[in-house]
């Protein structure tokens, strides 16, 4: 065959579709726009123009607006996020990552405001609490173990929430004294609540 036949059916031969690229693209496209302009604001043409992707896309994929909506809140929570975690470091850990700035983790940011405005709309505050009951809750559960786990993990996911908003407003590290007087005290309470 000449190289010439080669060059042309290369040319002629239709393109691989990365589906799984695509749905990726649209699931995070979808909670960049559900978290700018919330859920009743933004369209399916909106997260189609961010991911880059057509329309149709959307609907073959996840079925329509709440399907991707809830499916964009399932990827925002990964089950996974204790597993082998060391729970004699992990006060410590959480609490120096909160004294340090929200831009550093840009992505989590982005992911805690979809979720905030998730909280803050009847439309969609009964499945953001469907998700974190089985994606955020039960994984904490799970990982504190005991008699009061349900309990405990309550506490520690407000205390978590909590640290994320102080360190969304304040949007800078913590420096000096002041930033070792909180990775103390923010250990302190941390460990107070992983403590069976």
């Amino acid at each position: 065959m000449s190289d010439i036949a080669t060059v042309s059916r290369a040319r002629s031969a239709p393109r691989k579709r990365n589906a799984e690229a695509t749905r990726a693209a649209i699931l995070e496209a979808a909670k960049t726009q559900f978290g700018r302009s919330g859920y009743d604001l933004t369209s399916l043409r909106d997260i189609a123009a961010e991911a880059g992707a057509d329309v149709a896309l959307i609907k073959r994929y996840f079925g329509g607006k709440e399907a991707l909506f809830t499916e964009a809140l399932k990827a925002s929570f990964r089950p996974s996020f204790l597993q082998g975690q060391d729970r004699k470091a992990f006060s410590r850990e959480i609490a120096t990552m909160m004294a340090g700035p929200a831009r550093a983790d840009e992505a989590r940011s982005h992911t805690f405001q979809f979720l905030l405005r998730a909280a803050t709309s009847p439309t969609t505050a009964p499945l953001l609490n469907v998700a974190i009951q089985e994606r955020f809750l039960g994984p904490i559960r799970d990982w504190l173990g005991g008699e009061d786990a349900p309990a405990r993990a309550r506490v520690l996911a407000a205390i978590y929430i909590g640290f994320l908003v102080e360190r969304l407003i304040r949007d800078e590290p913590l420096e000096g004294p002041e930033r070792e007087a909180f990775i103390d005290r923010a250990a302190s309470v941390l460990e107070a609540t992983v403590r069976p």
